[in-house]
């Protein structure tokens, strides 16, 4: 179980804070939905989460425990070993976040090289299981591609199985479907559910689109300006909005006969 306490997050450039007072709970086996709108602090949080944020750069107020182990405050020691291993990370573009001069298979069995006790061709059979999970259509030839060899949905898929090849706890995903068109959208949508099904992997899924989270998510936070301003149930959340900034959300979700209706 994932517990955000409090977190303050503030950049020293800044006068605002980038997040400000968050409170969330993801339990065992949970897809949450983080939405709001871009600089509302969804990256910010899921960063915070990861390690990734620069702790010279940043003041962090608050607490996140991961079944009680403190990440926010952790030594970079300490993280390198949780990340990867207990925490998964999707970015957004896969293109920019592999390495261009990495077989696609070498890239997903990176996390394998750093954690576990495996023989490279142990490794290798780790990684094309993997590959099958995610669904990638001949995970023997794509494990020798390069990634601008790949299309978009290929790269994401192989982000994906990047992220669970150690079977991590917690899936955090930002933004992962944004640069995709619709229909290899919803099919990597149903592949997170199969997922979360098979595995039981808690997720954050982080979007600016309530409707593609609604798609997916049990429970939603709604984030502006740093602060967490509704959450509940997704169904409530789409169907009862509490919070002005939510009903203009949902209010913007097109439709094929224009604006979604709660």
């Amino acid at each position: 179980m994932l517990e955000i306490k409090d977190l303050h997050v503030q950049f020293l450039n800044r006068d605002r804070e980038a997040v400000s007072g968050v409170n969330l709970t993801i339990h065992d086996g949970e897809i949450v939905g983080l939405v709001g709108e871009s600089g509302s602090g969804k990256t910010v949080t899921a960063m915070s989460i990861a390690g990734l944020l620069p702790r010279k750069k940043c003041a962090l107020r608050g607490d996140i425990l991961l079944d009680g182990e403190d990440l926010l405050h952790a030594e970079r020691a300490a993280l390198r070993k949780l990340h990867g291993k207990r925490v998964g990370v999707v970015f957004q573009e896969p293109m920019s976040a592999m390495d261009p001069l990495m077989r696609v298979g070498e890239q997903i069995g990176e996390t394998l090289r750093i954690h576990m006790h495996m023989t490279k061709e142990e490794r290798r059979t780790t990684v094309l299981q993997a590959m099958r999970e995610v669904e990638l259509r001949d995970p023997e030839l794509v494990y020798t591609k390069y990634p601008h060899e790949l299309s978009g949905g290929m790269l994401q898929r192989a982000m994906i199985a990047a992220a669970i090849v150690c079977a991590p706890d917690l899936l955090l995903l930002d933004e992962p479907t944004t640069a995709l068109d619709v229909t290899i959208q919803a099919q990597i949508l149903e592949l997170l559910k199969k997922l979360n099904a098979e595995f039981g992997m808690s997720m954050l899924f982080i979007s600016h689109n309530l409707n593609v989270v609604r798609k997916l998510c049990g429970r939603v936070a709604v984030m502006q300006r740093g602060k967490l301003v509704e959450e509940g149930p997704t169904e409530d959340v789409f169907y009862h909005p509490q919070h002005p900034y939510t009903k203009q959300l949902i209010e913007a979700i097109p439709t094929r006969h224009g604006k979604e209706t709660a």
